[in-house]
């Protein structure tokens, strides 16, 4: 359950507005236009639906290479793209909803985004063929959490998080989507009302590259058919096959000796990839849809310190950056010529315990979880290092809401999180008594290239020790691919990123067997609740359950929160136009096929 893992978990309640994208000619590429772009982290999959895989870092290239009904805007607002597709409801009850692919959606190597494609994407994202009794753990790499490619050829496993005991989204489509239309069209039909359903179909993976590559077809045609019959047979060798290939080989580091798979559909193509470096792409010149892109090309550059990149943006290395936050960081900036941006992302500072398989299982006592949480000096953390940079940051208090959101406050008063407000030491110290567990080790997995989180590590270690804690430092850069992993950590501290505003965000996270539940977190009434979630329409009646949800959480010490983060982009304004910050994943990326060079507007 690799990455920054900033998945789709932010419980924000309330409906998104939804616009359709602008049908106006879009502006020709600029011939020989480049522009180079820093992120924090490198990209190592171009599969962001597998639990390795979904990190921001991977959904950022992904975004800009890809297609899909809808995305969100710097609002944030759902918008569609009519020009990939069309959706509507049928019903409400069975819930059904048909897509259609539009003549203008097409893959770079020419071939037509169709029905198999979307099928695809229903088989691995939903489940549904899932063996329910097979543990991946044996055929995954321990230190990444990497699967191997060497699963059973009998097995069908889809490494999506999901599971068909208890499905959720699009794991309710329990029955094969029906095909119509020439191919263009699918319908897909829900067990019971889901009330995200704009938000859990897509198309992901090119089905005729992996009918190839998976079921040796000889032809694009072949392949996507046989992917097809794969399907709707319910063929267990040959879904097996699929679910292999669609789990593993999309991920790589470098530039892939096969070139078909990088086949995309959307504004960009990945033309070069050198690992730990940089990552480039090129405008698709097979795209035809409304996002057609005005820089040509497009490199995202490896940076994962901060300062680093405000030296990049000086040298004129790099055009635009969107490091973490950091007083020195906007200190830096001040004296710069560039265009400076700030705002708050919709990504929170957390702090987890491993309730089960930890590197030391002192996170599987409930009375060292307690006492741990009275230890984390959250309003110290805020007041040193995001306070310079907002200055009216709080602590976050809501495992779901917002702050600010309808449902915050009357949570944050009846949750239980007052309880972890100061630093209690006296109060740890008891606890820590009460467990029969002498000077009990915490080791942290934290980003270990992130000056803010080595120091919120340090902050958070001296507070610890006063209490009896050893505090231990589990730091690695390859942080994110280590999230979920048995036996190499006993508490995280990272961010959670949010993809959409969707009311059932926080299932993936705190759901048993959860692709995002890192941690895990098992409890029943959660579970249920979180169900009853996922098909409640009425505004009211979904905060009563976050806020249930919420509390829970708090009582079963499952971690604490820490603040909202504060965003900040900068820009060199001589050389491109157009750029904004999106709060939502995937952040400054969300609107790069406007990017400008502004030598073209002169």
């Amino acid at each position: 359950m690799k990455k920054a893992r900033f998945a789709k978990l932010l419980a924000v309640t309330g409906v998104a507005a939804l616009l359709l994208t602008g049908c106006a000619p879009q502006s020709e590429v600029v011939s020989g236009s480049s522009l180079a772009v820093a992120w924090n982290q490198p990209f190592y999959s171009y599969n962001s639906s597998t639990t390795y895989g979904n990190a921001t870092a991977n959904a950022n290239i992904i975004y800009m290479t890809g297609s899909s009904f809808n995305y969100y805007n710097d609002v944030p607002e759902l918008v569609k793209d009519e020009s990939f597709g069309t959706y509507k409801k049928i019903s409400d009850d069975p819930l059904v909803v048909e897509y259609t692919v539009a003549d203008t959606a097409k893959w770079s190597d020419g071939e037509p985004v169709t029905a198999a494609d979307m099928l695809l994407n229903w088989v691995a994202v939903g489940g549904a063929y899932n063996d329910t009794t097979f543990d991946p753990t044996e055929y995954m790499d321990p230190e990444t959490g990497e699967l191997n490619g060497k699963q059973p050829d009998n097995i069908v496993y889809f490494d999506s998080g999901a599971d068909p005991t208890n499905p959720s989204g699009l794991g309710l489509v329990t029955e094969v989507p029906v095909i119509s239309n020439n191919g263009k069209t699918v319908t897909l039909t829900y067990s019971k009302p889901y009330v995200d359903w704009e938000l859990a179909f897509g198309v992901g993976l090119p089905a005729h590259i992996i009918g190839k590559k998976a079921l040796g077809a000889t032809s694009n045609a072949d392949g996507a058919a046989a992917v097809i019959k794969a399907i709707q047979d319910k063929d267990t060798t040959a879904l097996s096959k699929i679910s292999n290939f669609w789990n593993t080989a999309y991920n790589f580091t470098e530039m892939p000796t096969d070139p078909e798979l990088l086949v995309a559909n959307g504004p960009y193509v990945i033309s070069d990839f050198v690992a730990d470096q940089y990552i480039t792409m090129t405008a698709n010149p097979q795209y035809a849809g409304a996002h057609k892109p005005k820089v040509e090309e497009i490199t995202v550059r490896f940076i994962t310190d901060p300062m680093a990149a405000v030296q990049a943006l000086q040298n004129g290395e790099v055009q635009i950056i969107s490091p973490q936050a950091t007083s020195d960081v906007a200190d830096a900036l001040k004296a710069l010529d560039v265009t400076t941006l700030l705002g708050i992302e919709g990504t929170y500072e957390h702090i987890d315990l491993q309730f089960d398989k930890g590197k030391s299982g002192t996170m599987n006592n409930p009375k060292l979880r307690e006492a741990f949480m009275k230890i984390i000096p959250r309003s110290e953390i805020v007041d040193k290092l995001i306070v310079p940079l907002n200055a009216d940051a709080q602590v976050r208090n809501s495992q779901l809401f917002l702050p600010g959101a309808a449902g915050y406050d009357e949570s944050v008063a009846n949750n239980g999180s007052s309880a972890y407000a100061d630093v209690d030491i006296e109060g740890a110290k008891a606890l820590i008594a009460e467990s029969g567990v002498a000077n009990p080790e915490v080791c942290m997995l934290f980003s270990a290239t992130n000056p803010r989180r080595a120091n919120e590590f340090a902050l958070i270690q001296q507070s610890g020790a006063l209490a009896g804690f050893n505090v231990t430092d589990c730091s690695s850069k390859d942080w994110g691919g280590l999230l979920g992993t048995p036996g190499a950590y006993d508490a995280s501290l990272f961010g959670w990123q949010s993809t959409s505003l969707g009311v059932t965000n926080s299932s993936p996270t705190f759901k048993t067997d959860g692709i995002n539940n890192l941690n895990y977190y098992s409890n029943p009434e959660v579970d249920k609740l979180l169900d009853q979630l996922d098909s409640e329409f009425d505004p009211a009646k979904q905060i009563d359950l976050q806020t249930q949800i919420d509390k829970i959480l708090w009582s079963d010490f499952y971690g604490v929160t820490v603040f909202q983060f504060p965003a900040v982009t900068a820009y060199d304004q001589t050389k491109i136009k157009n750029v904004s910050q999106g709060p939502l994943s995937p952040t400054i990326f969300w609107n790069c096929w406007e990017w400008e060079p502004v030598a073209a507007a002169q």
